[in-house]
């Protein structure tokens, strides 16, 4: 069994209050989790309404697989027009 985890910087421009930032990660998160099946939630920066640190996690018996996956939500994620990524890490266990 392997577990893939990947964290994400990010920077939200385009956000001008905690709501406008809520809305943009609801939205993204609904996308990813419906898209690839994984678990993500926000992780930092609740107070920041321009920055966000947000975490995902899947589990795969292969780590080929899992690291694919992840790679493929940091895709979508680079591709999003209101998001800048500024950093992510992404670990297999």
């Amino acid at each position: 069994m392997t577990v893939g985890i990947c964290q994400f910087e990010l920077y939200l421009p385009s956000c001008h209050s905690l709501k406008d930032k809520r809305s943009l990660l609801k939205s993204l998160i609904a996308r990813i989790q419906n898209k690839f099946n994984v678990s993500i939630s926000e992780l930092d920066f609740n107070d920041m309404r321009q920055k966000a640190l947000v975490g995902v996690a899947v589990i795969s018996n292969a780590s080929k697989h899992a690291n694919q996956m992840l790679s493929k939500v940091v895709d979508l994620v680079e591709n999003e027009s209101e998001i800048v990524l500024m950093d992510y890490t992404l670990e297999l266990l």
